[in-house]
C-alpha cells in the first residue's frame, strides 16, 4: 500500500452540526430519531452495529452484529452463548456499541451492562427467522475452530435432513443479550473536523448531558 495513498485519504463534513436545543431529554429518544432517519436513508443494513467485549483478562475484542430489538431499556442482539462474545460477556457483563452511519455523517455509541433476555424472548425471535438461518445457528459452534467447510456443510445438512420444514426448536447454547444503557454519545461530523459530539451519563438515576470537544 502506497502510504501516500493513506495520507491523502481524507472526506470532509457538511452536515448541519449537532446543537444543545437537537437533545432530547432521554437519550433513547433521539437514538430512536436518528436509527429511523438511517433506516429512511436506504442504507445497506443500518441496524448493523459493532459490538466490543472484553472477558476476565481485559483483552477487548470486536465484531460487527445486527440489532434486532430495541425500546427504552436498550438494545438486543442474538448469538450464540458459547461463542467468543458469549464467554466474554459471562465474565464481564459490560459492552460498547458503535453504530456508524457515514452517509449521514453520524454515529452513536452505547455502552452499559449487558444481561441475557428470557427464554420466551430468544425462542420467539429464533422462530421468527428463515428456516435457512435457523439451521445455521444450531449447527455452527461458533467461535470454536473446525475442521473444514464441508465437516460444516455437513452438520448443516444432517440437521436439514432432520427437520425438512426447518422447523427445529432453538438451541440451548443459543440466545438474546440486552445491552442496558448508562451511557450514549452523539456524533454528526462537521468541516475541518470540528465535529460536535454530546454525550448523556446516567448518575443517580437522571441523564446527564455534556458538550465534548472533537
Amino acid at each position: 500500500m502506497d502510504p501516500d495513498r493513506l495520507l491523502n485519504l481524507r472526506a470532509d463534513y457538511e452536515s448541519e452540526g449537532l446543537s444543545r436545543s437537537d437533545l432530547t431529554p432521554e437519550p433513547f429518544e433521539l437514538f430512536v430519531a436518528w436509527f429511523s432517519d438511517a433506516l429512511e436513508s436506504g442504507l445497506v443494513e443500518p441496524h448493523a452495529f459493532v459490538l466490543a467485549t472484553a472477558g476476565g483478562e481485559a483483552r477487548p475484542s470486536a465484531r460487527t452484529v445486527l440489532v434486532r430489538e430495541m425500546d427504552s431499556r436498550g438494545i438486543v442482539f442474538y448469538t450464540n452463548y458459547q461463542s467468543r462474545k458469549g464467554a466474554e460477556l459471562a465474565a464481564n457483563p459490560r459492552a460498547s456499541a458503535v453504530f456508524l452511519w457515514m452517509p449521514l455523517h453520524r454515529q452513536v455509541r452505547i455502552e452499559g451492562r449487558v444481561e441475557k433476555v428470557a427464554a420466551a424472548q430468544s425462542d420467539a425471535y429464533f422462530s421468527s427467522r428463515p428456516p435457512g438461518s435457523r439451521l445455521s445457528a444450531a449447527s455452527s459452534p461458533q467461535s470454536e475452530t473446525i475442521p473444514s467447510r464441508a465437516w460444516l456443510e455437513e452438520r448443516t445438512e444432517e440437521l436439514r435432513r432432520r427437520y425438512p420444514d426447518g422447523d427445529l426448536p432453538r438451541p440451548e447454547e443459543w440466545g438474546g443479550y440486552r445491552l442496558n444503557p448508562d451511557y450514549y454519545e452523539f456524533w454528526r461530523g462537521r468541516p475541518s473536523r470540528l465535529h460536535d459530539r454530546f454525550e448523556y451519563r446516567l448518575r443517580h438515576g437522571e441523564w446527564v448531558t455534556e458538550r465534548l470537544a472533537p
